[in-house]
Parts: C-alpha cells; structure tokens; sequence
C-alpha cells in the first residue's frame, strides 16, 4: 500500500477496529466472541491492520484536569515564510504541551492543541511560540469547557458489495481479459 491509498476492509475488519477503538485491553478471546472468530484469527487479522498502518499503536486515555493540565487551548499560528515551517514543526514536536499540530487553511498556517497546568504555562508557551523564527502572528483560544472531545476514528460505511463486483468486472474490461468460462456438456 502506497501513500495515499485506502486499504479495503472487509465487515470483520471494521468490527475488530472499532472493538479495539472502543477497549484494546480486552483479551483477543473477548474481541473474537464479539466478531465472531477465533483468538489466534483476531490476531492475525490485528497484524495485518497493524502491518498496514491502520493501528499506529495503543494509549491509555487520560483525564488531563485529574493529572494537574487544567488549560486546554488552541493556537493559530501563522507562519511567514514557508521554508520556516518544517523547522517550527520540528520544534513543535519537542513540546510535550503541544498534543496536535494541523497544516489548515484560513487564516493560520498552523493550528495548535495545547494543554497546560495553568495561565502561567500557557503564557510562557505562547510567548515561546512567538519567538520562533518565522512566526508572523498567533491567535489563541483558551477552552471554557468541552462538551465532545473524541479520539476513535468513526470508519465510513462499508461499499455495498455489487459497486465492488461492478469495479471489479470494470477493471477486467480495460485491459485484463476474463477468463472464458465453459459449462460442461
């Protein structure tokens, strides 16, 4: 699978993305009960996702208030040079306040998702964001309180299997010839 390219999962591969989504700790015996397959089979198939980059890993999910980060907020960063912008990603990456980093479009080269202990650290990272070379303009949004913060990735529907059938027989019809068929006599 190349960059850019969609792996095609069947319904048992979404069923097991969505049990892993919903609790990766459960044994593969429990997420095989629910979709229907064997421990060793569910493995399989986890590797073969995984293998793919679908699964990039497994994280616990933490209450970030309950660990002392009582500040989330969004920073939009614009950025004045584009031959800047790989380094400030660099940078980025090395601030562990820093939980997201997106290329948007608008009026912001970058948006940041930030948490911090309090006002404080949130001023000092602002100001550390400012000082970066290249950076023309910040523009933040501190969170009042959040109401939907999701990290499962909702799975499209699955393609209705006669539009698979149908690319299928299309692709054989622009280059690959059918194989004639015989019917015994």
């Amino acid at each position: 699978m190349t960059l850019g390219e969609t792996y095609v999962l069947d319904g048992i591969d979404r069923q097991l993305l969505n049990e892993l989504q919903s609790d990766c700790k459960r044994s593969l015996k429990e997420i095989g009960a629910s979709v229907g397959l064997s421990a060793p089979s569910v493995m399989e198939r986890v590797r073969k996702l995984e293998n793919a980059g679908i699964v990039l890993g497994y994280h616990a999910l933490l209450d970030a208030r309950k660990v002392g980060l009582d500040i989330s907020a969004f920073i939009g960063v614009s950025i004045s040079n584009p031959n800047l912008l790989a380094a400030f990603e660099e940078w980025v990456d090395s601030m562990p306040q820093v939980l997201e980093c997106h290329h948007v479009t608008g009026s912001h080269t970058l948006l940041l998702k930030v948490k911090t202990q309090n006002t404080e650290d949130l001023e000092q990272l602002i100001s550390r964001v400012r000082s970066m070379e290249g950076v023309a303009s910040t523009e933040t949004m501190v969170v009042l309180s959040t109401h939907t913060e999701r990290v499962e990735v909702a799975l499209p529907a699955a393609e209705p299997a006669s539009d698979t059938r149908r690319r299928k027989r299309s692709r054989r019809r622009a280059g690959t010839p059918e194989t004639p068929r015989t019917t015994p006599t």
